[in-house]
């Protein structure tokens, strides 16, 4: 009769399994397949892995449930497969572990990097559903792998843990060397799981042996609970033109007597481990007992590291800026071309004419322009123009939005306006990809993260930026309830103020009065001059977001060139009459690169706010 895992964990070493998914597509099964649905699709398969797997040496076999999940599973469309497929990777795992080795129910992160997509109580429901059906099945034990963040292992622990007196075991996987992603040193993050209930602690996946090892070295592991590793084959390479994990079995053996010179109990593999990975292991361990964990001196070092902050701002934002008087923000966007000269013309007479800051658009209609980062410290630099750059989610996945942020940061350029940004099919170059990695609440509040220090990542820095945050509003809608509903919840994703769409009435500069008059942030009310009749016209029946009333259209009807630009801007100038008194911020956009036309009505604003002033009204 084998002995009780959970009495048996602190008093052996055990030699756990390897790769499940990476050696499937060693094997030959295709990439983009569903690892997890060859349960039900290809059992003899599974039961062959975990059999080679228990003949190399392995006591603790995993199920073939890292990722299933009803979040991961409705990727395929087969979420309502989840119990089904858990139960079964359950019995398919018990046959080929044999009677000797145990078998552990794998549950996997499901966040995994990304952002925050559920509720927290979705979350517990989905982890809640995976374990049960697990439990059911009458797995030996659960072993909770590759969380990359601490907050969240604790969610799926506290979720877990009431369930079931079966061991579960906890795996972090590091981004960076002893620490997790949301920012907090292993040493604490052991000492909550063990808190929290888990019977074994320790580091799966991304990094190979050595790391895990150096990880292990600089860690306080809490007494009275058993240590893991589970080392991918080393870093995810390109070599002979493939993706390969560089490490061999025989180092993976070698690693193996070092991981428990540091107290580690059970060892195993991750991405890129084999059977010949498994059995190494074993040889290597065989016949020996456990050595005590022998912690290193304390380390001084906090949970998130002292930040410095940076100097303050030598002018005010807009946001400042808005609450004490009338403040203008032009749009005016990059060239399309190399040549800048004309555009910094255009932007030195705007910021002579009175704007308060000159905003870039970030490739608007997903047309290639000049990187907004670039011009706006050029613009910055020879012209004294503050620059307020527009940050779109789809041109950068979060690798190059941080990259850009950090470089925004370098160049002093602090303020931004947060966009979705319109789909690449209707630019230039309709073949390219939208990244969308996130969405603009999202985007909003990792920059907010980045304000408190913290990288995308979790990973603390040494500085907090000081962005100032926009986000977009298009009062043009059918309900424009609905539209402030949605703008509520931007505000609570942490935006500091709003640009809106442009509007052409008086009308409807009152109906964005009343419905954003419980929005606690400034309204920039958008106004764009028309150009003529056919501006109008486009404007009009082809793009998304405006609207151009009755008596304008009438007014522009025949209108072009010089006349039509005359006729726009003295349509803006009667409706800034009116937006003046009801809004301080106003955020004018320049059509065409007519800079002309929109320093025209800062000087307009100018005029006419100083008369207010004037007349006390």
């Amino acid at each position: 009769m084998r002995p009780d895992l959970k009495e048996a964990l602190s008093h052996r070493l055990w030699v756990g399994d390897g790769a499940m998914s990476t050696y499937l597509y060693q094997q030959g099964i295709p990439v983009g397949v569903c690892p997890e649905e060859l349960t039900l699709t290809q059992p003899e398969w599974i039961i062959d892995v975990h059999r080679r797997y228990r003949e190399a040496g392995a006591a603790l076999i995993q199920t073939n449930t890292y990722g299933a999940n009803r979040d991961r599973l409705a990727r395929y469309g087969i979420e309502s497969k989840t119990t089904r497929i858990n139960r079964e990777a359950a019995a398919l795992a018990r046959r080929g572990a044999g009677d000797e080795a145990y078998v552990l129910g794998s549950i996997g992160s499901i966040l995994a990097g990304r952002v925050l997509h559920y509720s927290e109580a979705d979350y517990r429901d989905m982890y809640e559903e995976q374990a049960t059906a697990l439990l059911y099945a009458g797995v030996d034990g659960l072993i909770l792998e590759t969380f990359i963040d601490l907050k969240e292992l604790v969610l799926a622990l506290e979720t877990i843990r009431p369930l079931t007196d079966v061991p579960v075991l906890c795996n972090l996987a590091m981004v960076e060397v002893g620490r997790t992603r949301d920012g907090h040193l292993l040493s604490d993050a052991f000492q909550v799981l063990q808190q929290k209930g888990a019977d074994a602690v320790g580091l799966n996946c991304r990094l190979g042996p050595l790391e895990i090892e150096r990880a292990l070295k600089q860690t306080q592991v809490p007494e009275g609970i058993a240590l893991a590793a589970y080392p991918n084959a080393g870093r995810l390479g390109l070599y002979d033109g493939e993706y390969q994990y560089k490490s061999t079995p025989q180092y993976f053996g070698e690693r193996a007597l070092s991981l428990r010179e540091q107290g580690v109990q059970i060892i195993g593999g991750c991405c890129g481990t084999t059977p010949e990975h498994i059995k190494a292991i074993n040889a290597a361990i065989a016949g020996l007992a456990p050595l005590p964990r022998i912690n290193p001196a304390p380390s001084t070092q906090t949970g998130t590291q002292e930040r410095i902050h940076i100097q303050p701002r030598t002018r005010p934002s807009v946001v400042d800026q808005v609450k004490e008087e009338t403040t203008v923000i032009i749009e005016y966007d990059s060239p399309k071309d190399l040549d800048i000269s004309q555009y910094l013309r255009g932007a030195e007479e705007l910021t002579h004419a009175g704007a308060d800051a000159i905003t870039l658009a970030d490739n608007s209609m997903a047309t290639t322009r000049m990187s907004n980062m670039a011009l706006g410290a050029i613009m910055k630099e020879r012209t004294g123009a503050e620059p307020l750059v527009h940050i779109t989610c789809r041109d950068r996945n979060l690798i190059g939005q941080q990259s850009h942020l950090m470089g925004l940061h370098a160049l002093g350029i602090d303020q931004i306006l947060v966009v979705t940004g319109d789909p690449t099919r209707i630019g230039d170059l309709p073949g390219s990809s939208s990244i969308y990695d996130v969405t603009s609440f999202d985007l909003i509040r990792m920059v907010k993260q980045l304000n408190e220090g913290i990288s995308f990542s979790g990973r603390p820095l040494k500085q907090k930026a000081r962005f100032v945050v926009g986000t977009a509003f298009n009062p043009n809608v059918a309900k424009i309830e609905a539209a402030v509903r949605r703008l509520h919840k931007k505000v609570e994703a942490g935006a500091d103020f709003v640009m809106t769409q442009p509007v052409y009435d008086v009308e409807s500069l009152h109906r964005v009065k009343e419905a954003t008059k419980d929005i606690p942030i400034p309204i920039f009310i958008g106004i764009m001059p028309l150009t003529g009749h056919r501006n109008a016209l486009f404007l009009h029946h082809e793009l998304p977001g405006v609207k151009i009333p009755d008596p304008v259209m009438q007014r522009m009807e025949g209108k072009s060139g010089a006349e039509g630009r005359e006729e726009g801007v003295a349509i803006a100038q009667a409706l800034l009459d009116e937006a003046v008194k009801l809004f301080q911020g106003i955020y004018l956009i320049t059509p065409f690169h007519y800079w002309e036309m929109t320093a025209a009505l800062t000087r307009y604003i100018r005029l006419r706010t100083q008369q207010n002033v004037v007349s006390g009204s």
